[in-house]
């Protein structure tokens, strides 16, 4: 006898594996959308080699021990002159860097900023277009609308890159200052015209 059919005429099972299938699509490009920068992609990019201002430098040296199971003293390596002649050199113990969740968090927050701050030129640029008729207010409403856009693409893809850092446990520099600067002195020029404008009007 064939599997019990609902009144579609469709199996319980291909209902239950097509739904399944759908929530698999669904996850799989949610996960493609907040990382679009696979593991094996980013396996495949070129080693750069850092400058030494991103590397550790906690300045031990590599030692052996001597036939009484000890490490040379800190002042044969003429390092710290003001310690007692005692202090052994401390052995390397390699350790896995733990990054916190709130390294995850300050990431997110920076894009959530980033994000407000597109929606808010974008509300502007749009009331701008719908309450004004002028050319000139429409010129600006469209310049505005592609700072928004421009806001939005920067944000999203310093979100990314520094989601890719924190996966590396790269150590280098997370801040971005470009981005502020550019953003201020668009919108400092666009106020600027504008004023300019309305006054040799008057």
């Amino acid at each position: 006898m064939a599997a019990a059919q609902n009144g579609n005429g469709v199996p319980p099972d291909a209902q239950l594996g097509d739904s399944e299938n759908r929530d698999s699509i669904i996850r799989r490009s949610w996960q493609a959308l907040l990382s679009p920068f696979s593991q094996s992609a980013l396996a495949s990019l070129p080693h750069v080699q850092r400058p030494s201002r991103h590397l550790r430098a906690d300045n031990i040296p590599e030692t052996e021990t001597n036939g009484a199971a000890e490490r040379p003293t800190v002042r044969d390596y003429h390092s710290i002159k003001s310690l007692p002649p005692k202090v052994r050199v401390p052995k390397k113990i390699p350790s896995s860097v733990k990054v916190e969740g709130k390294v995850w968090f300050a990431n997110e927050r920076t894009w959530i900023s980033w994000l407000g701050i597109s929606i808010l030129m974008a509300a502007l640029s749009l009331g701008l277009f719908n309450a004004s008729k002028d050319e000139i207010a429409r010129r600006f409403s469209y310049f505005y609308a592609f700072v928004s856009v421009c806001v939005l693409v920067y944000g999203y893809c310093l979100y990314q890159h520094r989601i890719t850092m924190i996966r590396r446990r790269d150590p280098g520099h997370f801040d971005a200052l470009v981005g502020p600067v550019l953003l201020s002195i668009a919108l400092f020029l666009a106020v600027l015209a504008n004023f300019i404008i309305r006054v040799r009007e008057l």
